[in-house]
């Protein structure tokens, strides 16, 4: 084995690699494509997979990558992200120097709130400096992925690199306008980054796929600082990592590209930004497959979380048309099914569905009550909501937007405030 694969492969190089690495976790966008879902919590906030918070999958990665230094920097209604994060990641050994910290703005710097994604880490430069990391890892916290970061560190050393920027490869039409994407050369040296361009570069040989960014850049802490102080003191930049900074270093620097891929089979790893209602009901609806791309249930990479203690799922009656039933679906802690129908759904914590009901290909969210004889089809019915005997949701098209959400592809919306409404 060539000397530079092998010590990229060591695990003992690597973890002393994300033991002197801090990651940042940018938590503090509005989500405004996730319309009505965001309207009380912030993306990162949001619950995904029966039990989770999307915010739980970019932690997971940091502490099972070995990274124990993590801050996490709020913003948009942060609430519901502080509580979860303070409960469920609390555990850390701060004697040891390890330790997850929510971070929310503050103006530390000026009498503005976060300027852009650039200004978030750069108002918080001294927090950062405080601990002496010898690489800073900047995290988006609002994607649904499984990732080793400590390989990625390393191909960023191997490489001499400045800077690194882990990709994906996606369809053309699916980047445009929606992706920063990357033009590299075949041995992933950086040459163009542009921000969400309306017709991307593709990549060479591939016409129809693009190099999208993940969101996920590593820095060598010094050049990190450098860059951002540059930044903030243009007046002219917009003080975005995709935008400014990471464009801005192409010319003069060496920028790499990081391709997220399965270390053994060299595929590409499983990866969802789930920015619209389309595509987070896709993405968790997916998971009650037969063989899901993303196995939540991977006791090598387990996905950490906070919950409530709460009883098993339960299926009762077994009586004519009243048989409690769930085929092809996954159902959460505390929830009961009362002599309803569940089909190729997903289920959260503390539901409740009543008798003659039935739920088909539904995303039902936490402490969501359904009532005797409603009929549910392709939603998604958001937290704490009640559904009163008999609503049919997903059927009429027509009356569905008149009183809910229904995106492109004909999913349904159902949040508290939309049911609270007169006539619903």
């Amino acid at each position: 084995m060539p000397k530079q694969a092998a010590r990229a492969s060591s695990g003992r190089y690597v973890s002393r690699l994300t033991g002197g690495a801090l990651a940042v976790i940018m938590a503090g966008g509005r989500g405004e494509r996730l319309g009505p879902l965001t309207a009380n919590r912030c993306k990162p906030a949001a619950p995904f997979g029966g039990k989770f918070r999307i915010i739980d999958f970019v932690l997971s990665n940091c502490v099972n990558s070995g990274i124990r230094q993590v801050m996490v920097l709020t913003q948009y209604k942060a609430q519901s992200l502080i509580q979860h994060v303070q409960r469920g990641w609390s555990y850390l050994r701060g004697e040891f120097g390890e330790f997850v910290d929510v971070i929310p703005a503050q103006q530390q710097i000026g009498a503005h709130w976060y300027l852009g994604t650039a200004d978030s880490v750069y108002q918080n430069l001294e927090a950062i400096l405080h601990h002496r990391p010898k690489y800073v890892l900047v995290l988006a916290g609002d994607h649904i992925y499984k990732m080793d970061y400590g390989p990625m560190i390393a191909y960023h050393v191997e490489k001499g690199a400045d800077i690194t920027v882990g990709v994906v490869e996606v369809a053309r039409e699916t980047a445009a306008n929606a992706f920063g994407v990357l033009t590299a050369t075949e041995w992933h040296r950086v040459t163009k980054f542009t921000e969400k361009p309306a017709d991307p570069d593709p990549v060479p040989g591939r016409p129809d796929r693009a190099l999208a960014s993940m969101g996920i850049y590593v820095f060598n802490t010094a050049l990190l600082e450098k860059l951002l102080v540059a930044d903030a003191q243009d007046p002219d930049s917009r003080h975005d990592f995709g935008r400014n900074i990471i464009p801005g270093a192409i010319p003069e620097m060496k920028v790499f590209a990081y391709p997220f891929q399965d270390v053994k089979t060299r595929a590409q790893s499983y990866w969802r930004d789930v920015g619209t209602v389309d595509a987070y009901y896709e993405a968790n609806l997916e998971l009650v497959h037969v063989a899901p791309e993303l196995n939540i249930y991977d006791e090598e990479w387990p996905i950490w979380t906070y919950q409530l203690q709460q009883p098993p799922a339960k299926f009762v009656l077994d009586d004519g048309e009243r048989v409690g039933t769930a085929i092809n679906s996954m159902v959460a802690g505390g929830a009961i099914v009362s002599g309803a129908r569940i089909s190729e759904s997903l289920l959260f914590s503390n539901v409740r569905v009543n008798e003659r009901s039935s739920v088909q290909r539904s995303v039902i969210l936490p402490g969501v009550a359904i009532g005797k004889d409603c009929h549910i089809r392709g939603a998604i019915v958001d937290e704490g909501s009640e559904l009163h005997d008999g609503m049919r949701i997903g059927f009429d098209p027509d009356r569905d937007r008149e009183y809910f959400h229904v995106t492109e592809r004909g999913v349904v919306l159902v949040t508290a405030a939309m049911l609270r409404r007169e006539g619903v």
